[in-house]
């Protein structure tokens, strides 16, 4: 390994006029450079980066779990919210390296790219998106604590961001193997958060238990711990995640709010060519594809060769099973590759050793040989559930045929969505109040309820860069309608040609084509009550469904006017929550609420055009909440739930949920 592998080079900031010469040239040396950039290795410093600390963690774990060596990992949220990643493994070496003179747990835990997942006989598939290991949750760690158990022994180091504070040295004496790594973010980097969310964890060790099937993975929050009737007992909050059968029963989970096709989904574990293949669909009476595509445990949400090949495999030959049956004789139009994928909820999961990454956000597999082998291994697998289901291959059929003929309705009033040139002012919606600006980076969407609304909306923006779109009502629920209702409905229609988006391209009917997007923040403003709520929802659910390509560009968000006006004399302040309501009376009656007035904003149209734009459209006052998707997969199914016909799990959801839930988040 070259010395420049574990070094990173920088330019200062020169004046124009000053020498430039070899002292300019800063080295970063080992873990320095993560600590300057370290948007650069784990994607950012938000709250998204701040879990990714725990999955890279996590990822060492799971490769001992792969190479079959560990069967539990348990998570802890301490309350002081530092984090406690516990494995049964054969724990990190400890022994002296004989090139770097030092232990093994040393060095994998302050250099860049050291680790055994290098070595294909320690290893022969390992996870972690960004391949950077423990060594950056170290670099990005005020302390960090290091124990590791074999040997008989209970080994120890400590380190401050990332500098180790002693050599590794033996503490105890123990019978069990394993590793544990105790860490602190540091908040000189995670300025924005700090507090890990129990919910994103435990949805990821979730997925993580579906995808690896027999490890169990537990994780316990002791944060909010509490004592039971003055008893001795604690109560706190924890989740065990156990899979039998993996992806079958990943589908299952899945598609728990939906009507299912067939009784049991259609299942496939092999391993072709050296690289392992695991497949569970199962259609349902719905009419949204739900693909989901892991390589080595990271949720690909771009696709790639083995997304394609599990495409290619099932179009082929459920086409030639249809065909050879005599399905499609009286059929007067082709079948569209998207009609064998409508209402199939699917999971694909491959073992690559070397995985080529590509795409936008580094999820898109490359590995071109993978497509081949998904292929084939999904045409074996249909060709005999079909043979052996003959009533099942029948319903399955008739709802690829039901598709299609949808799909030719749909056409007609897709071609209504994009018959004129979205740019060209003919083309645009009349109820929008377009912005002068066509530079789309600069541009927002205003996704406002209601014409009362809008018309407040039209009056306070910015007209430079502020689009106002006014919608009537609720708009459809996208999840519970066929494809060409989606596209007779004219709310829809009037958002994709604002947007300036198209749908359908040669190889996907149903992709989307964002290159004359007009805008790069697309803003839903509605008022802050539960019709707001549900309206919120509603045009969440039909982009997560129909363009989900904006959501995962962050180009989604939505508007947080105030609830309250608390007034006292000239002293004005508007406030969002309930807490900061209770404040301002109390900052100005001291104590007092006499004199003292509150006014409670049912509305958006209850406010004048002014307030509008000091409260919810100005972008140095605002607040506005980012839609991300931190697990696809887990988004998929809360949607189906909230937005379908199944109302006890979203009532026990809504229960669960009602003081904290961000769906947005």
């Amino acid at each position: 390994m070259s010395e420049l592998e574990n070094t990173d080079l920088e330019l200062q900031n020169i004046p124009p006029t000053a020498n430039y010469t070899a002292d300019n040239i800063q080295v970063l040396e080992g873990l320095e450079a993560v600590r300057k950039r370290p948007s650069m290795y784990i994607g950012d410093i938000g709250e998204r980066g701040l879990h990714h600390l725990v999955y890279e963690v996590v990822d060492n774990s799971i490769d001992e779990a792969l190479a079959g060596y560990c069967t539990q990992i348990d998570v802890y949220i301490n309350k002081d919210n530092s984090i406690t990643v516990v494995d049964n493994g054969r724990g990190i070496p400890t022994g002296i390296h004989k090139k770097e003179n030092r232990s093994a747990l040393e060095i994998v835990l302050t250099m860049l790219h050291a680790g055994g997942k290098f070595d294909k006989g320690s290893y022969k598939v390992s996870g972690g998106l960004h391949g950077v290991g423990v060594s950056c949750v170290n670099a990005l760690s005020t302390h960090l604590i290091a124990d590791v158990f074999q040997n008989g022994k209970h080994f120890r180091q400590e380190y401050r961001k990332g500098i180790p504070q002693y050599d590794v040295k033996i503490v105890g004496e123990s019978d069990k193997t394993g590793t544990t790594i105790t860490f602190h973010p540091d908040p000189e980097i995670f300025n924005a958060t700090l507090e890990y969310k129990y919910d994103i964890l435990a949805s990821r060790l979730r997925e993580l238990a579906y995808l690896n099937k027999g490890i169990r993975l537990n994780i316990t929050d002791y944060r909010n711990e509490t004592e039971t009737d003055g008893n001795e007992e604690k109560t706190f909050v924890h989740d065990s995640f156990y899979s039998k059968d993996g992806l079958k029963e990943f589908v299952q989970y899945l598609d728990g709010n939906r009507v299912h096709l067939t009784e049991t989904p259609i299942y496939l574990e092999t391993e072709k060519a050296g690289i392992p293949v695991e497949i569970a669909m199962q259609y349902n009476s719905g009419y949204t594809e739900n693909i989901h595509s892991y390589v080595n445990n990271i949720n690909t949400i771009e696709g790639g060769s083995h997304l394609t090949g599990f495409r290619r495999g099932l179009t082929t030959t459920l086409k030639s099973f249809a065909e050879k049956n005599g399905f499609l004789s009286k059929l007067k139009f082709d079948i569209d590759p998207a009609d064998f994928r409508e209402g199939l909820t699917a999971i694909i999961s491959v073992k690559v050793a070397e995985p080529q990454f590509e795409g936008q956000t580094k999820t898109k597999l490359g590995n071109s040989e993978v497509q081949a082998v998904v292929s084939q291994a999904t045409s074996a697998a249909l060709e005999y559930y079909l043979e052996e289901n003959p009533k099942d291959a029948k319903i399955i059929i008739e709802k690829i045929i039901l598709a299609a003929t949808a799909r030719n309705a749909a056409r007609k009033a897709r071609e209504m969505v994009q018959r004129k040139s979205p740019l060209s002012g003919s083309g645009l919606p009349g109820k929008l109040a377009d912005c002068s600006s066509r530079d789309a980076a600069a541009c927002e969407l205003f996704l406002v309820e209601g014409d009362s609304a809008g018309g407040s909306a039209k009056s306070g923006r910015d007209r430079l860069f502020q689009a106002i779109l006014p919608l009537r009502g609720k708009i459809l629920n996208v999840e519970k309608a066929m494809e060409h209702k989606v596209f007779e409905s004219e709310e829809i229609r009037n958002i994709y040609t604002a947007l300036g988006v198209t749908i359908g391209t040669e190889e996907d009917s149903k992709a989307l084509n964002m290159e004359k997007l007009r805008y790069h923040k697309v803003i839903i403003m509605t008022d802050a009550d539960v019709d707001g709520s549900h309206i919120d929802t509603l045009i969440m659910t039909f982009f997560f469904r129909y363009m989900k390509e904006l959501i995962q560009n962050g180009y989604l968000y939505i508007a947080a006017p105030p609830l309250y006006l608390v007034k006292k004399g000239k002293d004005a302040r508007y406030c969002w929550t309930e807490d900061d309501r209770l404040k301002a009376i109390d900052d100005m009656g001291k104590g007092k609420e006499s004199g003292i007035t509150v006014q409670r904003y049912k509305g958006l149209g209850e406010m004048n055009p002014e307030q509008l734009w000091d409260t919810t459209m100005n972008p140095a006052n605002r607040i506005l909440r980012q839609v991300t998707i931190d697990n696809v997969a887990e988004a998929d199914r809360i949607f189906s739930m909230l937005m379908g016909d199944d109302v006890p799990p979203r009532r026990e959801f809504i229960e669960t949920h009602a003081k904290y839930a961000n769906i947005d988040t």
